[in-house]
């Protein structure tokens, strides 16, 4: 084995690919509630920062105003998310998660953990499991510093 440094570049280029694909097959793994990429998205960052307006959704998103009330609604109706007064603004309402939005997130948090619980058992030998788990904080600390 060499004791060169990798490249930094080819480095780089083979975590993009892999972690794109499993980025990929993560979002297609299935659970209850259907919901869709959009939704999901919405659901996690309401989560994790809190309720907003629709307005600073849209910005956060990057999305136009118009789609994100499209998808605030449709999460609305299903119960998933919902709407009060904004305190420093009446003419506002803030959005944010049920009980029901979470689990929805829960669950297909759940099922992609599943997923790859199930890959690590049936096709990795414990010294990868353990290469695996010494990479996720890495992981976890790249894409804190993109």
């Amino acid at each position: 084995m060499s004791n060169e440094a990798p490249d930094l570049r080819d480095v780089a280029a083979g975590l993009r690919g892999g972690i794109g694909l499993v980025v990929r097959r993560l979002r297609q793994a299935q659970s209850e509630g259907g919901l869709t990429l959009p939704e999901r998205s919405l659901l996690g960052r309401l989560d994790r920062g809190g309720p907003a307006t629709t307005a600073t959704l849209a910005r956060l998103e990057q999305i136009s105003p118009q789609s994100m009330g499209t998808t605030v609604g449709g999460l609305e109706t299903r119960g998933l998310v919902g709407r009060q007064p904004d305190p420093q603004d009446g003419r506002c309402a803030r959005v944010s998660i049920t009980e029901s939005g979470l689990q929805a997130l829960r669950d297909k948090r759940d099922a992609q953990t599943q997923l790859l619980a199930s890959a690590l058992a049936h096709g990795f030998t414990p010294e990868e499991i353990g290469h695996l788990s010494a990479a996720g904080p890495l992981l976890e600390r790249l894409a804190q510093s993109i």
